[in-house]
């Protein structure tokens, strides 16, 4: 799963008895070389899903990282890019992503998500990702304050996968690393949040309809259907009302 030049077993280990913030802070310079970094294909159909609602000013990448999301807000946003992340580590390698004087202007930010310090400032957020760093008791206000950053009609875009079919291994797999989460932070602190089963269709869509969002689901053909019909990928659109 990892090249040469990412990380090692033991400082992965470190990472997940910190907390996220500073274990972020200890993976950030070889973040873009493991599977966590958000695939280019899924960049590109975002992309490609948002061109058309376009065109738009001013963009803010939620969970920034180590930029991914900006590259997508650059090709889209026509004034500026904003990339907000608590983890100064991952601010750090995302300001070498940008290349000088391309695009709109990009700016990064430590800010905390769950108290973004913006009103009003921009047309269109997007997050990859990054969810899973999120209890559920969290989201009303995570997408509050997302409301909140975006002009009115802006828009609130992420991709979200379909629920896996309980017979696949995948499925399990996720299930069983949730489990040893929960184990962890029940002995161990700082805790460490990162769930990837805790952030359902149903429950996010009614929490962006709570905070003020009117919801759009389009379909990520690029990754085809499940045997219902149904997309394996979808781009979740919430626009603000």
């Amino acid at each position: 799963m990892f090249t040469s030049q990412g990380p090692t077993f033991r400082e992965l280990t470190v990472q997940a008895l910190s907390s996220i913030e500073h274990g972020y802070d200890l993976l950030a310079p070889k973040f873009d070389h493991t599977p966590f970094r958000t695939p280019d294909r899924f960049l590109d159909a975002v992309t490609g899903a948002l061109r058309p609602l376009g065109p738009f000013g001013a963009g803010l990448d939620v969970c920034c990282g180590t930029g991914a999301g900006a590259g997508v807000l650059r090709e889209l946003c026509e004034e500026r890019v904003t990339g907000v992340d608590f983890s100064a580590g991952m601010l750090a390698a995302a300001s070498g992503t940008v290349p000088p004087g391309q695009g709109p202007v990009v700016e990064w930010v430590r800010a905390d998500v769950r108290a973004l310090p913006f009103t009003a400032a921009f047309d269109l957020a997007v997050s990859f990702g990054a969810f899973g760093h999120f209890l559920p008791a969290e989201r009303p206000g995570l997408f509050a304050g997302v409301h909140r950053s975006l002009r009115p009609g802006g828009v609130f875009a992420f991709p979200l996968g379909a629920p896996l079919p309980v017979r696949s291994p995948l499925y399990w797999a996720l299930c069983g690393f949730d489990a040893v989460m929960r184990v962890r932070n029940a002995l161990w602190r700082p805790p460490f949040v990162m769930y990837y089963r805790t952030f359902p269709l149903g429950e996010v869509r009614d929490d962006l309809v709570r905070a003020g969002f009117r919801v759009e689901l389009l379909p990520l053909e690029e990754f085809g259907s499940r045997p219902d019909g149904s997309p394996h990928c979808r781009l979740v659109v919430a626009r603000r009302v």
